[in-house]
């Protein structure tokens, strides 16, 4: 029998399934949104609704996007010349933080992890390679993680990509092995970008 009623436990169960969030943060969360009035609490939950129902997939990058085309693909000042691939949407926070890298983009969606049974056919790479065959995309930079996942990504794509006829980079190990992108911070990451050398 829980301490709770039964809303308040069902809510400090679903928000202990968010990440970083224990048992004890989860309930903090719920007894703090149950003191707030109704109509911020309704707020939040159709902007999680309205969220989940409204954003999908670039059809051309696969960054996140309210329509077919994200802003980054669609933007006629982004050079097309160049696609940044990153292993997930957040990634391209941290690159675009740098206010140095004006090309486009390519989401990945995971990495390389045969522990976690992730392999080269649970990327998303098809949008990508048609990008390629077009004949205009000049270079590659790989910005994956410089972790043994993101190396072995990073790895797998140069040997796939080279032989399209594109220069293929990786970006300067200015970010300590072993660090999630969502770490660096942006004088790291501007380091990074400058640095990057092809494969």
């Amino acid at each position: 029998m829980s301490d709770l009623a039964a809303p308040m436990s069902r809510l400090v169960e679903e928000l202990k399934r968010l990440p970083g969030i224990g048992a004890k943060s989860a309930q903090r969360m719920a007894f703090y949104l149950l003191g707030v009035p109704k109509e911020d609490a309704h707020r939040l939950a159709h902007s999680i609704v309205d969220m989940r129902n409204q954003i999908q997939l670039c059809e051309q990058c696969n960054n996140l996007s309210e329509s077919l085309l994200c802003d980054f693909c669609s933007s006629p000042d982004r050079d097309s010349k160049v696609i940044c691939v990153v292993e997930q949407p957040n990634n391209i926070v941290n690159v675009e933080r740098t206010r140095q890298y004006r090309g486009q983009y390519h989401v990945l969606h995971g990495a390389l992890s045969p522990l976690r049974n992730v392999g080269p056919e649970n990327l998303l790479l098809t949008n990508l390679l048609e990008r390629l065959t077009e004949g205009k995309v000049e270079e590659v930079i790989l910005a994956t993680s410089p972790t043994s996942e993101g190396q072995a990504t990073a790895t797998y794509l140069a040997r796939l990509l080279k032989p399209l006829g594109v220069l293929v980079s990786r970006i300067g190990m200015g970010i300590p092995i072993g660090t999630e992108l969502d770490y660096v911070d942006e004088a790291t990451m501007m380091e990074a970008i400058d640095g990057r050398r092809e494969l």
